[in-house]
C-alpha cells in the first residue's frame, strides 16, 4: 500500500508538472519577450560607471598594491553585526565599477532584500554588469518580481540553481513529488553564499538576504557572521562563481516554466513598488551607506591586514554522481585543519549533528595524549529555528561529552550581550528599564522580556535555511514557544578557530547535509591576530550572559552506574531511545564570592558555581516539546539528511 501510494503521488506530481511544462519553442518565445523588454539605457558614461568612492573598495586597491606573487596581501573584516553586514553590502554595490556577482541560498522580498535588489538594479542602470544566482528552494517567492527582473535591463541577469520541475516557485505537491521521485537531486542545494564586487572585494559567510539575517526582524533574528576579504583571493571567488553561473543546473529565470508562462501571458510586468515595513530604517541605512566617514569609522578601521587567504569552495560538480576529485574541497579542508590541531579547536555551528566520519575524527582527536580541547558553541532548543535537528543533538550529548571531550555551550534565546542592534528591531527602541536590565559588559542592549508590540503588528512567515517558502506557514514551522515574550535570537554563524592561529568563516554547518548534499564555501586565514579576534567573538557568545553550559548531571547517591549504563544502551538503539534520565543537562553560572568567574565543566568547583536549569530551559513545555522528545526517540534515521 505504501509503495502504491508513493507511486500515485509521483505519477500525479509528474503529470501536473507535464501539464504546466513549456515546450522548447515556448521557452524560446518567453526568453525573447524578456530580452526584447530589457532597457539599454545607461545613466552614466564615465569609465568607472559613476561608482561611489568607498573606503571599503579602496582596501582592495591597497591590498593589490602591497602584494607580490610570493607574499600576497589581504584585508579581512569580521562582520558580526547584522546592520554592519547590510551596510557593507550596500556601500560595496554603490562602489562597483564594472561587475557585481551575488550567489545565495535565500533571497526574500522583505525590507533588507528589497533594498539590496533596488541597489543591484540601480547599479545595472549605471553600467555595471550584475549577475544574481539563487538556489531554487528559497528563491524570491514572487513570480511577478522574477518576471520583472528577467526583462529589467540588459546589464542585469538572474538565474535559479537546480530548479525542480523547471519551476522557480514550488508548492506542497511539487515538494512531495520531488522528494519521492528524485530525492537525492532535490536535496542537492547550492548553500554557497557570496557577494563579489569587481572581482576585488568579496563577502561570504552565513547570511542570506532576509530581514532576520540583518537584525531587522521584530520576532526572530539570527546571530550570524560574515567575513569581507579584499585582495588577490577575490580572483578565486570569481572563478568559483563563474563555475556555478555556467553550470547546467543554473537556469535563466525567463526559461523556467512558471516564469515563462507568466511572460507569455502578460509580457514583462513592471517591478512592484517598494512597500517597506519600516521605510525610515531603510532610508537611514541608505544614507549611512553613502557616508564615507561612517563607513571608515564603523567598518574600515576594524579591517585587519593579513597575508595569504584561502577561499575553499565546492564546485557544482559536487552534485554529479561521478564527480571529479576536486569538486568538493570544503569538507576535506576543514577535516585537515581539525586533525592538525595541537591545543584547541573552537567551533561555532547552529546545528550539532555529526556524520560518522566526523565522529570518528573527534573520537581519534580525544584519544591523543594530551588531547586538544574542543569547545563548541551551538543553539539551545529555545534558540534554534529547527527543533528536529536539535533533537538529534540532544540524543547524542553523552557521546559528545564523554567520547569526544566536547565542552558545549548552547545559545540563549535572549542573550544579554550579543552584537545585535536591538534599537533597529523596535520602532521606538527598547524601554528604559529593559536597557538597564540587559546592558551587558560591552554596553550592548539585550532584548525585551515582554512583548514590544512590534512583533504583534509585524508578524510574518518565517523562512529559514531549514524551511523554504512553501513550508513557512502553520505552527509546525515556528520556533518552539517560550516562557516569555521578546525578540528571540538564534545562532546561525559557522566559524572555527584552530590553536588560536587559524580562523575559518564560511557556510558549512559541520553536519552531514553540508558534507553530502550542499555546496559550501569557507575563507581560511592563517593569521594569529585574525584568529584571536574571531575566537574572542565566539567566546563572547559562550559567556554566561549568552549561553548555558552543557555538563553531566551531579551523580545520584545510588544506582548512578546503572543509570549511566541504561542511558548509554538506550542512546545506541537506532530507534527506541526512551530512557527518561539523560546523562547531561543545562547549567547557568551563579556568580558569588566563592565563584568570581566561570569555570569549565570538568573543574571540581563546577557544581558549586553552576545550577542546573533543566534539559530545555526557557522552553514552554507542551505538545511541541513532546514532539521534539519523540523525534529524539525515533528520529535517528533522519541524521544523514539533517
Amino acid at each position: 500500500m505504501n509503495i502504491l501510494l508513493r507511486g500515485l503521488v509521483v505519477w500525479l506530481a509528474l503529470s501536473c508538472a507535464a501539464c504546466v511544462s513549456l515546450s522548447e519553442t515556448q521557452r524560446n518565445r518567453a526568453a525573447s519577450i524578456a530580452v526584447a523588454a530589457r532597457s539599454h539605457v545607461v545613466d552614466c558614461s564615465a569609465p568607472n560607471a559613476c561608482a561611489q568612492p568607498s573606503p571599503l573598495r579602496e582596501l582592495s586597491d591597497r591590498a593589490v598594491a602591497e602584494s607580490t606573487t610570493q607574499a600576497p596581501r589581504h584585508y579581512a573584516l569580521i562582520l558580526d553585526r547584522g546592520s554592519d553586514a547590510l551596510l557593507a553590502r550596500i556601500n560595496l554595490i554603490r562602489s562597483a565599477r564594472s561587475r557585481i556577482d551575488v550567489q545565495t541560498y535565500i533571497f526574500d522580498k522583505d525590507d533588507s532584500a528589497r533594498l539590496v535588489l533596488d541597489e543591484l538594479l540601480a547599479a545595472s542602470r549605471r553600467g555595471v554588469k550584475v549577475r544574481l544566482l539563487i538556489d531554487q528552494l528559497s528563491a524570491i517567492p514572487d513570480l511577478g518580481i522574477l518576471a520583472a527582473l528577467s526583462g529589467s535591463h540588459v546589464n542585469f541577469e538572474i538565474r535559479i540553481y537546480n530548479p525542480s520541475f523547471r519551476k522557480a516557485k514550488l508548492n506542497y505537491f511539487d515538494y512531495a513529488g520531488s522528494v519521492l521521485c528524485c530525492f537525492r537531486r532535490f536535496n542537492q542545494r547550492m548553500h554557497t553564499k557570496l557577494i563579489l564586487v569587481d572581482a576585488a572585494v568579496g563577502i561570504t559567510g552565513g547570511r542570506n538576504y532576509q530581514d532576520d539575517y540583518f537584525d531587522w526582524d521584530a520576532e526572530y533574528n539570527f546571530r550570524d557572521r560574515d567575513v569581507l576579504v579584499a585582495g588577490p583571493a577575490s580572483r578565486e571567488m570569481a572563478a568559483n562563481f563563474d563555475a556555478f553561473w555556467n553550470a547546467r543546473r543554473s537556469i535563466p529565470v525567463e526559461r523556467l516554466n512558471d516564469v515563462g508562462r507568466k511572460l507569455l501571458k502578460e509580457g514583462v510586468p513592471a517591478m512592484p513598488p517598494d512597500a517597506f515595513l519600516r521605510p525610515e530604517r531603510v532610508a537611514a541605512l541608505s544614507a549611512e551607506a553613502s557616508d564615507q566617514a561612517q563607513i571608515r569609522d564603523r567598518l574600515v578601521q576594524a579591517a585587519m591586514p593579513v597575508g595569504a587567504v584561502k577561499y575553499v569552495a565546492d564546485l557544482p560538480q559536487k552534485h554529479r554522481r561521478e564527480r571529479p576529485a576536486n569538486a568538493a574541497p570544503a569538507v576535506p579542508e576543514l577535516k585537515t585543519l581539525i586533525a592538525g590541531a595541537q591545543s584547541e579547536v573552537l567551533i561555532q555551528t547552529p546545528y550539532l549533528v555529526m556524520s560518522d566520519a566526523a565522529q570518528d575524527l573527534f573520537r581519534e582527536l580525544h584519544q591523543r595524549k594530551p588531547p586538544p580541547q574542543v569547545v563548541v558553541s551551538t543553539n539551545s532548543l529555545a534558540a534554534t529555528d529547527n527543533a528536529v535537528v536539535y533533537s538529534m543533538s540532544f540524543k547524542y550529548k553523552r557521546r559528545y561529552l564523554r567520547e569526544f571531550g566536547f565542552r558545549i555551550y548552547e545559545y540563549k534565546p535572549f542573550p544579554e550581550d550579543a552584537p545585535v542592534d536591538y534599537a533597529a528591531l523596535m520602532p521606538d527602541g527598547p524601554p528604559i528599564e529593559i536597557r538597564e536590565r540587559f546592558r551587558g559588559p560591552s554596553g550592548s542592549i539585550g532584548p525585551s522580556s515582554r512583548s514590544t508590540g512590534a512583533g504583534e503588528t509585524t508578524r510574518r512567515l518565517q523562512r529559514t535555511e531549514s524551511r523554504p517558502s512553501f513550508l513557512s506557514s502553520g505552527a509546525a514551522s515556528e520556533p518552539l514557544p517560550l516562557k516569555r515574550a521578546g525578540v528571540r535570537i538564534g545562532l546561525h554563524a559557522k566559524s572555527m578557530v584552530i590553536d588560536n592561529r587559524i580562523g575559518v568563516i564560511g557556510t558549512h554547518n559541520f553536519d552531514p547535509r553540508s558534507e553530502n548534499y550542499n555546496t559550501e564555501s569557507a575563507v581560511v586565514i592563517d593569521d594569529a591576530a585574525f584568529a584571536q579576534a574571531l575566537a574572542a567573538s565566539i567566546r563572547r557568545d559562550t559567556s554566561p550572559e549568552n549561553s548555558w553550559v552543557i555538563a553531566p548531571r551531579a551523580k545520584p547517591p545510588v544506582l548512578s552506574g546503572l543509570d549511566y549504563s541504561l542511558g548509554k544502551v538506550s542512546e545506541a538503539l537506532p530507534l527506541f531511545d526512551l530512557w527518561p534520565w539523560r546523562y547531561a543537562t543545562s547549567y547557568q553560572f551563579k556568580p558569588g564570592l566563592d565563584c568570581p568567574m566561570p569555570v569549565p565543566s570538568n573543574d571540581p568547583a563546577f557544581h558549586r558555581c553552576y545550577e542546573a536549569v533543566g534539559d530545555f530551559p526557557e522552553v514552554n513545555v507542551g505538545p511541541k516539546w513532546l514532539y521534539t522528545r519523540l523525534l529524539t526517540a525515533f528520529g535517528a534515521g533522519l541524521v544523514p539528511i539533517l
